[in-house]
C-alpha cells in the first residue's frame, strides 16, 4: 500500500507513534474526507473486497464506499502504520429491535492500552474511537455512546440509547465478508439497492445526496433541495463530495 498517498487523501501527516491520539486524528479525518456511499451498486460497478482494488477506488479515484470497503481499507492502513487492528463481524439492529445476520457490518477493533472501536463505515456514527471496555457513557460530537455486554461474549454499541450493532469478539479476514457484501449489493431486500446515496459529516451537521435530493443538516435543522437535472446532480457529487462521475447513478 502507498501509505503516503492514503494519508495525503486524508490530509494528515504520518503519525510518529501508533497511539490513541493518532487513531483519533485518522478516524476523524477519514470520516470528514471519504464519503459513505453506495454508488457502485447503482453504476453497475463490481465491489471487490481486495486491498489493492479498494485502494484504487478510495485513494486513487477518490471515491467512498460502504462498510466492507471503508473499514476494510482503513484497517489495512492502520496495520501499515503499526496499529494492532483487526476486522470484526457485527449484526446490525433493525428498527424493530431484532438483529440482522452475521457479517451484516464490518467494524474495526484496535488494541492499544485497551481495545478501541474505530469505525469509518457506518454512516452517522461516532466521529472518534470508542473504548470497548468502558462502563460509562462516552460523549462524541455525534451523540452519547454506550458499550454493553451482550450474550456469548459479544458487545452491543448504543448511540443516544438506541442499539446500533452487536460486535463479535473473533477477528475476521476481509474476504469473509464477501458473501454478505454481495447480498447487500444485489438483493432487493438490502437497503443499499433501493437508491444511490452519498454522505459526509460537516462541522455542524451533515450533507447527503440521495438520488436527486440534496439534504443539508446544520445544527439539527434539515434543508432539502430537489436537483432538477443530471448535470446538477453530477455537479453536487463533485462539489460536495469530491467525486467525479461521467453519469448519474
Amino acid at each position: 500500500m502507498d501509505v503516503a498517498a492514503y494519508l495525503a487523501r486524508l490530509g494528515v501527516d504520518r503519525p510518529a507513534t501508533p497511539d490513541v491520539a493518532a487513531l483519533r486524528t485518522l478516524q476523524e479525518r477519514h470520516l470528514a474526507t471519504v464519503p459513505f456511499e453506495n454508488l457502485s451498486i447503482h453504476l453497475g460497478e463490481p465491489i471487490v473486497l481486495d486491498t489493492d482494488a479498494l485502494f484504487d477506488k478510495i485513494v486513487r479515484r477518490r471515491r467512498g464506499g460502504f462498510c466492507y470497503e471503508l473499514n476494510g481499507l482503513f484497517a489495512a492502513l492502520l496495520r501499515e502504520l503499526g496499529f494492532d487492528a483487526v476486522l470484526k463481524s457485527a449484526k446490525v439492529f433493525r428498527p424493530d429491535g431484532t438483529l440482522g445476520p452475521p457479517f451484516d457490518h464490518a467494524a474495526v477493533s484496535v488494541e492499544l492500552d485497551e481495545p478501541w472501536l474505530a469505525d469509518v463505515g457506518f454512516g452517522r456514527f461516532s466521529r472518534f474511537p470508542l473504548r470497548l471496555s468502558a462502563t460509562e457513557a462516552q460523549a462524541d460530537p455525534e451523540g452519547e455512546f454506550l458499550v454493553l455486554d451482550a450474550p456469548h461474549g459479544d458487545i452491543d454499541v448504543l448511540q443516544d440509547g438506541k442499539p446500533q450493532y452487536r460486535i463479535e469478539r473473533r477477528p475476521r479476514a476481509l474476504d469473509e465478508f464477501v458473501p454478505t457484501s454481495f447480498w447487500q449489493a444485489t438483493s432487493p431486500d438490502s437497503h443499499f439497492t433501493r437508491g444511490p446515496a452519498c454522505s459526509l459529516p460537516g462541522k455542524h451537521g451533515r450533507v447527503t445526496l440521495a438520488g436527486d435530493k440534496l439534504i443539508i443538516t446544520t445544527h439539527g435543522v434539515r434543508e432539502e433541495t430537489r436537483l432538477s437535472s443530471d448535470q446538477e446532480i453530477l455537479d453536487a457529487y463533485r462539489k460536495r463530495f469530491g467525486i467525479e462521475l461521467d453519469r448519474v447513478p
